[in-house]
């Protein structure tokens, strides 16, 4: 399962993100050869040209290493394990990496309005990077465990990627506003409720004003016209 945030807001380390997968049953995404590998590519390559409007933003897998242990030393990329627990030895580096040291969470490159680098385009390649920076991320599940499907995205199985039940969780700026307006609801309605209260008083004072009785309305009309010999027409 694809989590992409177009809110780089959030957008979550690697332990969160390794949690986020935990929770739903599954795990950050292991890799365990180049057609697992490539599967991930078409998947995401399909994303991105059906218009969804995912674009940059690298992708947490469960690549890391723990503890700061000769980190600086050439058996640095050895000491990087996946965190389900696979012993797959699949790697797929982009040039110079890893490069260790502070870095030592793995993402999947996604950067297709970048320049290419020395490695070329910064695509599903593999880089190391500090473990709280904030990017997406991959879920991975076991046989017959299988991810929330949100509303919109069932599966496909004439499509090559849903047959592994792959899917997309997109979110952007409808989930924000939800998260925003369902809070304010009580104080719309108190709002409301003030609001007509108001308006009702304001009608009830305008037709106190406005009546008034038979006798009063006609005090100045004389019941017996007067003659006046003064008066012409």
């Amino acid at each position: 399962k694809i989590a992409y945030f177009q809110d780089l807001s959030r957008r979550v380390g690697f332990q969160e993100a390794r949690q986020a997968c935990e929770m739903d049953g599954g795990a950050l995404l292991s890799l365990e050869s180049e057609a697992e590998q490539q599967l991930i590519e078409n998947m995401l390559q399909n994303l991105t040209k059906s218009g969804s409007g995912i674009s940059d933003g690298d992708f947490w897998i469960g690549l890391w290493r723990s503890g700061d242990g000769l980190a600086t030393s050439s058996a640095c990329p050895d000491l990087y394990h996946w965190a389900d627990g696979s012993i797959s030895p699949f790697r797929n580096w982009y040039t110079d990496e890893p490069s260790c040291g502070s870095e030592a969470c793995v993402v999947m490159y996604h950067q297709p309005t970048a320049n290419p680098g020395l490695g070329g385009p910064y695509l599903y390649q593999w880089n190391d990077d500090r473990c709280n920076m904030k990017h997406n991320f991959i879920c991975k599940y076991g046989p017959g465990i299988f991810p929330t499907v949100p509303a919109g995205n069932p599966y496909d199985t004439n499509k090559p990627e849903d047959q592994y039940h792959v899917i997309a969780t997109e979110t952007g700026i409808i989930p924000n506003l939800i998260y925003v307006v369902i809070p304010t609801i009580p104080l719309l309605l108190l709002i409301l409720v003030a609001f007509g209260t108001c308006c009702f008083q304001m009608l009830h004072k305008s037709k106190g004003r406005t009546k008034t009785s038979p006798n009063q309305s006609t005090l100045w009309i004389s019941k017996t016209p007067r003659k006046d010999s003064s008066m012409e027409v």
